[in-house]
């Protein structure tokens, strides 16, 4: 067993986080960055290179970019083999340059898909393709990044899955969705059954104010999960992506989850 992280930062760290450009995943990364020690570094992925250049002004001209902060960013398609493999390739440049004592992983990146009944789905094409970019990208990249960072003394690492409630509980016409976060809990189950020296988590962020929640009350395809959605967007109940992730900051700075356990914000 590992230490318990000291609670007040999480260390001298190399954090990669993708779907970095909004969302909870900017959130993130502002978040973390103000958490992370002297000589750290953010590796920020996402497929929309201009909003992912404006973050990084965001964070050069924070505290912690002032304190000498390094922030990379990698525009790229993580549902093809090239994005997964950039991302890899940037963060073996960074693991050369500085010597950091803790590996941070936010697999975030996701998509809700198409949203129909599941016997519409007879193209097989369309759900490998969901499937490229919200299950298998997740399981490649954590690969290639634990890879280019093996086990070491004095090295934590820590791999974090964005999850969802949908992982545990089926929604009718979202089954590409709650097959894909689903599918992840599994993945990272597994992997903290594999490895007992990573610090995995499944996180369920809750329901967020997001572009994917606006489209979920618009186009969903079953009348009352729609419905349901509309209602909690206009009766104030979404939470703010800083709200959630404040959350996650305290699951990690804490330590004390079970390595691979899927935790709700409303647990903690």
């Amino acid at each position: 067993m590992q230490d318990v992280v000291d609670a007040k930062d999480l260390g001298r760290a190399l954090c990669v986080i993708t779907g970095a450009s909004r969302g909870f995943g900017r959130a993130a990364a502002v978040q973390i960055s103000e958490r992370l020690r002297p000589g750290s570094a953010l590796l920020l992925v996402a497929r929309s290179g201009e909003d992912l250049r404006m973050l990084r002004a965001d964070l050069a001209a924070s505290k912690a970019g002032k304190a000498g902060l390094t922030v990379e960013c990698v525009v790229a398609d993580l549902g093809v083999k090239e994005g997964v493999d950039g991302v890899v390739e940037t963060l073996l440049k960074l693991r050369s340059s500085e010597d950091f004592d803790h590996l941070l992983l936010v697999n975030n990146a996701g998509s809700l898909g198409t949203t129909r009944f599941a016997k519409t789905f007879t193209d097989m094409s369309e759900v490998n393709s969901y499937l490229a970019f919200n299950v298998s990208s997740p399981l490649c990249l954590t690969a290639g990044v634990l890879g280019a960072f093996p086990r070491r003394d004095g090295l934590r690492r820590t791999v974090v899955n964005l999850s969802s409630l949908c992982a545990l509980q089926a929604f009718p016409s979202w089954v590409l969705y709650c097959s894909a976060k689903a599918a992840r809990d599994m993945t990272f189950r597994v992997l903290a059954e594999e490895d007992p020296d990573l610090r995995v988590l499944n996180y369920a962020p809750g329901p967020l104010d997001t572009a994917m929640q606006k489209e979920a009350r618009t186009n969903t395809s079953d009348d009352r999960l729609r419905n349901s959605f509309a209602d909690m967007f206009a009766e104030g109940q979404l939470l703010t992506c800083e709200a959630s992730c404040a959350k996650l900051m305290t699951l990690l700075l804490k330590d004390e989850y079970t390595s691979g356990a899927h935790v709700d914000f409303f647990e903690i």
